[in-house]
């Protein structure tokens, strides 16, 4: 009976730290993500390009040409996203539609040469802005952040594949 009770004391403390990691990890990333997107934007003088916009360019960018159904599967949104994310991006010059060479019914997205530009501006001014401040951290905390890529690349597949 004791072995169950400490058993279960100690699964209860695991479940709490897990809780407490999954909290902070939620009340940090958001606002992580927010402050590298908006010192990159400063530092750059970069467009503010909605994240969804983001998401899709990276996407056509890693993918290729997709067809606008492709894209909304891989981004797990609904087509319908797609399309009213396709008809800005269009206009701002930063996806081309064209018709699929073999479908003509079905049409195929691109990234265009600009926002190529803009994403390869975003990742260097991205990389600026953390390189500067990652320089201000105590070496100590650099080499804590170091070690914890390959554990936070894991968490990333992890909650990708959920």
């Amino acid at each position: 009976m004791l072995q169950n009770e400490c058993a279960v004391g100690h699964n209860e403390r695991v479940t709490s730290d897990l809780d407490t990691a999954a909290l902070e990890f939620s009340r940090l990333l958001g606002p992580l993500r927010r402050a590298v997107l908006r010192a990159s934007r400063q530092a750059a003088d970069l467009p503010d390009l909605p994240e969804a916009q983001i998401e899709l360019l990276r996407l056509l960018v890693a993918e290729g040409p997709l067809s606008p159904r492709e894209a909304a599967t891989a981004l797990q949104v609904a087509p319908s996203t797609i399309s009213n994310l396709v008809k800005s991006m269009r206009a701002a010059g930063l996806v081309a539609r064209d018709t699929d060479p073999e479908d003509a019914r079905t049409a195929r997205l691109s990234a265009t040469s600009t926002a190529l530009d803009l994403l390869d501006r975003y990742d260097r001014a991205s990389a600026t802005a953390l390189r500067s401040s990652l320089a201000q951290l105590p070496e100590a905390e650099r080499d804590r952040l170091r070690a914890a890529l390959p554990a936070l690349r894991a968490l990333t597949s992890a909650v990708d594949t959920r």
